[in-house]
């Protein structure tokens, strides 16, 4: 609010002076496009004069002004779909302090219509928006435009019939030779899904999902166990007391330790936090999330934690350099409100031998989330479950008799964490194995790998073995027996998964069922394997099918075949957007399609074609094909560009998990569906798209 007050004060005082000082930086032209005989694209081009930029059509609280059109209402059109835009500029805007989109030098705008009438007819309304230089702004009062358009008999006629009207949008030609390559099938769709290579086409046809607020929440619980688990390390935990002491000794009155203390909460919870922007504003905000799937990426994360482990489990410790340390422990010293601040940095820097693993690990997979939230709540958590004890003891000092004393656990803490750690870098290496389908870390071997890890800390927990830096354990106290409890727990669960159990309670983690050295795990079966009778008996497209591991016919990355097919049978294609490194769609195979009602829609009811954007595998180089894509020209070579170049191109979005129902002429049946782990909701979903494509 109190943005949009400063902002609204500097208009008071310069909008005269700037709109009579020059033109208005914003030059906007009309231009309509004939799509069908009574659908049309009203293009909005705007120029934008140099050193000026404009914001995009998405509204940000108490952020900049979004562009707007608004138009009147009238019985002789109707608007298919929200207004597009051509793609903006993502960037962390330093005076809103947030992610704003905006434009340079020129955008599109674009709103499709439907005409209803044979006559002649005005299309009005109102545009707003608001420009920026690098020192001021400014808001124009909203113009007006008017389109001129002609209606025709069709579209009166057409408007009679129809009782109700589904937004269909055009994706790749109906045209489709099974032998077709995907740039035969691009090159010859629609004018209207091509016309701009940077708009995204369908982006509002998207079913909107909770994943995004589920995921933050996430973030921020897993920092707030990672900032607890921080707590019980032999860096943090004996400083608890110690600092609390300090504080209500030195202090005047009892509420001024209580405030002096509070206030090393917060210095705490600042810089935490800070670090956790400052990895976003470094890589940039979703920077992580595309290498996500990179070979490298997960190769040098397997490394880092790998390295992380070793530490925890007493092979060398990751400090920082003394002299720097002693520095700012120096400056601790000077009191008042620089001193306490100086006292929380020298806590954060002393102790980094302990959270410095915690705080690495809770980055990589918050940043690799993408977005500026995942870093900030990650470590928001983090902070406010390590400065939290330092507030409320110091508030109730008498609580401090009650913490236990420190000793061997501390160390046996840090141990358990070892192995987690151990246990997770294997995940980084598992996602670098399959983006290449290497073959090494099999599911078997990923599972024989955490049977042994887990085996092994449960051993250590009862005391059948010691590290280097722990003390004698005379007995095993109940904490610790429930946490070995826990981890014998898991080793019994994962045998199964050594000869094909599904190991739900990992799905996402471990790799997927189908990828094994043997189809069903050693010497195993599955109701996949029974399910190979149930391919159709097609001469020309069997076999170009397989069987999923839940049982579920499917063609994979074989679009053109299982296009073809759908024509053939007379039933919607399922376009299934996936990847190998992708936990999301590994949860919804696990847990959503294995439902009855789900698998028997799957298998009778539509045609299943999943085509993985992360396959690094290569194209024959027949295949391969030159695009403009990402504002220059590449050269797509392998079969996971294939697709993820089709999925950004024709459906506007690159996230995964992304499912499309299209008819055989390739129009969407139904909302595009991201993750979502609802099954009733799915189920839905598939109903509706059949039940359209029946009519």
């Amino acid at each position: 609010m109190f943005k949009k007050l400063f902002s609204l004060l500097l208009l008071l005082v310069t909008s005269t002076s700037l709109l009579t000082a020059q033109d208005n930086p914003v030059h906007f032209k009309f231009a309509t496009k004939k799509i069908s005989e009574c659908e049309y694209d009203l293009q909005f081009i705007a120029s934008i004069d140099e050193t000026w930029h404009m914001y995009s059509l998405t509204p940000v609280n108490d952020g900049p002004n979004p562009t707007v059109f608004t138009f009147n209402k009238s019985a002789d059109y109707e608007l298919v779909g929200k207004t597009t835009e051509s793609k903006p500029v993502k960037e962390f805007d330093k005076v809103f302090e947030m992610e704003v989109k905006y434009f340079k030098q020129t955008a599109t705008f674009t709103q499709r219509i439907k005409l209803k009438t044979d006559k002649k007819i005005s299309i009005k309304g109102k545009l707003e928006f608001q420009a920026c230089t690098e020192e001021k702004c400014i808001f124009p009062p909203a113009d007006d435009f008017e389109f001129q358009l002609q209606g025709t008999a069709a579209c009166l006629a057409t408007a009679k019939t129809e009782a109700t009207t589904t937004t269909s949008v055009v994706g790749l030609s109906t045209a489709v030779n099974p032998k077709d390559t995907i740039t035969e099938v691009i090159d010859t769709a629609k004018a209207a899904v091509l016309a701009n290579p940077e708009q995204p086409v369908i982006s509002q046809a998207i079913e909107k999902t909770e994943e995004a607020p589920k995921s933050l929440w996430g973030i921020f619980i897993a920092g707030f166990i990672g900032g607890a688990l921080a707590l019980l390390t032999p860096c943090v935990f004996p400083m608890i007391p110690m600092n609390v002491s300090f504080f209500t000794k030195q202090s005047k009155t009892k509420a001024e330790g209580i405030r002096n203390a509070l206030l090393y909460a917060v210095s705490i919870i600042v810089l935490y936090v800070g670090l956790g922007l400052g990895v976003t504003l470094i890589f940039g905000a979703g920077a992580l999330h595309s290498l996500s799937t990179n070979i490298w990426f997960n190769l040098a994360f397997f490394i880092l934690l790998l390295v992380f482990a070793m530490s925890f489990l007493g092979a060398f410790e990751i400090t920082l350099p003394s002299g720097f340390v002693n520095k700012m422990d120096a400056k601790s010293d000077k009191g008042g409100y620089i001193g306490i601040f100086f006292m929380a940095f020298t806590l954060a820097l002393v102790s980094f031998s302990c959270t410095g693993p915690i705080i690495g690990t809770l980055l990589v997979q918050a940043a690799a989330g993408g977005g500026i939230g995942g870093p900030f709540w990650g470590m928001f958590g983090f902070a406010l479950a390590l400065a939290l004890p330092f507030g409320l003891f110091a508030a109730f000092p008498g609580w401090l008799n009650s913490l236990p004393q420190s000793g061997g656990w501390l160390n046996a803490v840090k141990v358990t964490l070892g192995f987690l750690e151990l246990a997770l870098a294997l995940k980084f290496a598992s996602n670098a194995d399959l983006v290449v389908q290497a073959g090494i870390l099999t599911r078997e071997v990923f599972v024989g790998l955490w049977i042994v890890i887990f085996a092994l800390l449960t051993m250590y927990l009862v005391g059948l073995f010691k590290t280097s830096h722990d003390s004698d354990l005379k007995h095993v106290s109940v904490g610790r027996l429930f946490v070995a409890m826990t981890s014998f727990f898991v080793v019994i669960y994962l045998i199964p998964g050594m000869w094909g159990a599904p190991l739900k309670l990992f799905s996402g983690i471990l790799p997927p069922l189908e990828y094994s050295e043997s189809p069903h795990g050693f010497g195993g079966s599955s109701a996949g394997a029974s399910a190979q009778a149930s391919i159709p008996q097609d001469a020309e497209f069997g076999k170009y099918m397989e069987v999923n591991k839940n049982g579920i016919v499917h063609f994979k990355n074989d679009y053109e075949h299982a296009l073809a097919y759908s024509k053939k049978v007379g039933k919607p294609l399922l376009i299934d957007f996936t990847g190998h490194a992708c936990a999301n769609c590994r949860k919804t195979e696990d847990y959503v399609w294995p439902d009855a009602e789900v698998t028997k829609r799957l298998n009778n009811d539509v045609v299943l074609v999943s085509l993985y954007v992360d396959d690094k595998r290569e194209l024959d180089p027949k295949d391969y094909m030159t695009v403009q894509w990402y504002g220059k020209e590449r050269q797509i070579t392998d079969i996971g560009d294939k697709f993820k170049y089709m999925e950004e191109k024709v459906y506007g979005q690159s996230t995964q998990p992304l499912y499309v129902l299209v008819d055989g002429n390739e129009k969407v049946l139904a909302p595009i569906r991201g993750y979502n782990p609802s099954i009733p909701e799915y189920i839905t979903w598939l109903q509706d798209g059949i039940s359209q494509y029946k009519k």
